[in-house]
Order: C-alpha cells, then sequence, then structure tokens
C-alpha cells in the first residue's frame, strides 16, 4: 500500500437505514421527516473544531433554528485555513450521472489553487474515470487499476492508503466514490470523516441523496453538506424544476452551493480540462470556485439562481414586448 502512495500520479505541474422521504411525491416546499433543521446550514468543521459546528445525533435535538442557507452559510463559514490535521472528504450521490467525478475535479482543482495540497482518489475500481488534465503541482491523483476488481479493496485498505497519504503532507483528501450503495460505496466512505452529496433537482436523485445520508450518519459520517447540481433557473422560474431551497429544506443536509446548467462543462470534460481552468469562467465555474473556498472555511457569496441568464435577443425582445 506504501508503494502506492509512491507512485501517485501527478499532472505535469500541478450499516444500513431505510429511506426517510414520504412515498408521496415531491412538491414546491414540502419537506422531509429527517428532523429538525438545526443553525449549521454550510458549516465547515475542520480539526479545529468548534462546538456544534458538526451535524451530530445531539445537533439534531436541539430546537430548531429557522434560518436560510445563504444567511446560516455567512454565519458558521468562519473558520481559518489553517488545517492541524488533513481532511478526508468523500464526494458521493447514490444515483449514477449527477456529476460528481466533475465536481471532485473542479473543486479540487480549486482548492489546489488556494495553496493546499489535494489528493484526488477514484475510487469507482474498474471503471475509472478521473481523466483531467492536472497542472497544478499541489494537485496530485490516485486511479486505481481498470483490471481490478471493488472486491479486491477491503475497508481496511483505504483507510491505510488515506493514512499514508497525509503522512506525505496532503491537507484535503476528495474521494470520488462510485454510484450506488454496494460494497465499492462502503469502502469507499470508511476513511471519510466529511461528505459532500451531490444532487440534482430531480425526484429520484433526491430520494438517493436522502439514503445516501442515512448511510453516511450510520457509519459515523455526520459532517456532511449538499451540492445540488445541474440547476436550469429558468426552469425554476416557470415553476417546473424545484428551486435549490426546495431541494435543501427537504433533505435537511447544510448546503455547500449550487452549480448551474452549463455546456461547457461536456466541452471541459471532453478536453480533460476542470472548467475552473478556463482562461473565460462561466457561471458554473465561478459557483465551484466558490464552493470550494467555503468548503475550506473561507466566507463567500452564493451565486443568485432564482433569476436566469438572458441573452442580447433575450432582452432586447423584452423591450420591445
Amino acid at each position: 500500500m506504501q508503494q502506492q502512495v509512491q507512485h501517485l500520479q501527478r499532472g505535469p505541474g500541478f450499516a444500513s437505514t431505510s429511506s426517510r422521504l414520504p412515498a408521496v411525491p415531491l412538491t414546491r416546499g414540502s419537506r422531509c421527516c429527517r428532523g429538525p433543521q438545526t443553525s449549521h446550514i454550510g458549516s465547515v468543521v475542520c480539526v479545529k473544531r468548534v462546538a456544534g459546528a458538526a451535524c451530530t445525533p445531539a445537533a439534531r435535538s436541539q430546537k430548531p433554528h429557522r434560518l436560510s442557507p445563504l444567511q446560516a452559510a455567512e454565519d458558521d463559514l468562519d473558520l481559518g485555513p489553517d488545517f492541524e490535521e488533513g481532511r478526508v472528504i468523500v464526494v458521493t450521490s447514490g444515483k449514477g450521472g449527477v456529476g460528481k467525478t466533475t465536481s471532485t475535479a473542479n473543486l479540487g482543482m480549486s482548492i489546489a489553487r488556494l495553496g493546499y495540497k489535494v489528493a484526488l482518489i477514484d475510487a469507482d475500481i474498474g471503471l475509472s474515470n478521473c481523466e483531467e488534465d492536472l497542472q497544478i503541482k499541489e494537485l496530485s491523483q490516485l486511479k486505481f487499476g481498470r483490471y481490478l476488481q471493488k472486491y479486491n479493496v477491503t475497508r481496511r485498505h483505504m483507510e491505510e492508503l488515506c493514512d499514508n497519504i497525509m503522512s506525505l503532507g496532503y491537507q484535503f483528501i476528495l474521494i470520488d466514490c462510485p454510484a450506488g450503495i454496494d460494497v465499492g460505496f462502503i469502502n469507499a466512505i470508511s476513511p471519510a470523516k466529511e461528505g459532500l452529496i451531490i444532487t440534482t433537482p430531480e425526484i429520484t436523485s433526491i430520494r438517493d441523496a436522502d439514503r445516501v445520508a442515512g448511510l453516511l450518519e450510520a457509519n459515523g459520517v455526520y459532517n456532511v453538506k449538499l451540492l445540488v447540481n445541474r440547476v436550469r433557473p429558468e426552469m425554476i422560474q416557470k415553476n417546473d424544476m424545484m428551486s435549490v431551497k426546495d431541494v435543501q429544506e427537504m433533505l435537511g443536509i447544510p448546503l455547500l452551493g449550487a452549480i448551474p446548467e452549463d455546456p461547457q462543462v461536456i466541452v471541459s470534460t471532453n478536453r480533460g480540462e476542470p472548467l475552473v481552468l478556463q482562461k473565460k469562467l462561466t457561471l458554473s465555474g465561478i459557483a465551484f470556485e466558490n464552493s470550494s473556498r467555503r468548503l475550506i472555511g473561507k466566507q463567500d457569496y452564493f451565486i443568485d439562481l432564482n433569476n436566469p441568464t438572458k441573452g442580447i435577443f433575450q432582452r432586447l425582445t423584452e423591450l420591445f414586448t
């Protein structure tokens, strides 16, 4: 295992629980029965823990505080950028195709650009998809062989791997968790102390995200945050899609950020370049940058996705109608 750590691929320079969502159609403004919300929306916890920062079972029993995600994020994200020990964060969703790998690569790249040593682990054994061109020396990538089977790697192997990577001076380890909740999922979350759940504003994705949140808590991962991906403001305005606030309230998970739908994500993925490295950042690239800053404890604003972005022809049409 030590040899695997020493051969990190660098860039060229660079216990189950039942689902807690009700078995009824989800509607705008409806809430999940995950229990009372606390005022820890958007909180980030490092080794220098603050009182009540983690969303523990004890915190869930406290009196709920009705704070908006934006207000709570501004109140809680006041931790400094210095960490005594490294942070192991698993990026998961349950449902496939929601953007876990893209989010892992862009968040890792953004954190590395802030000067932290970051390691990305693609835990989807046999189906490695993290092929980004890592152009920052602070960012390293570890992929398992394509010919390995998920049963060849155990929880102890993953824990030893992360411990050895931390011994090399890395401050962040982001684990790209495979889809599903089988043995690959259990192995990926075993070394993690924090979780980042990726979901889209779709009922099926939200149900899977709630299921995964329960499994994380059952395995001792209480510090969990939410990233809502592929948000389409124009559909939200027409009430054809749930808003970010609706999704966050249904799941009751602290909101880290929201990423709008962007065709440039497909372009950057095909080129093997993270979206945040583009010379002209799109709205989704800015959202990834802001989310990464909140993840390390820096205060940053949320992009307003309530109003859709309009092109020049749409604006001219509105002027003459």
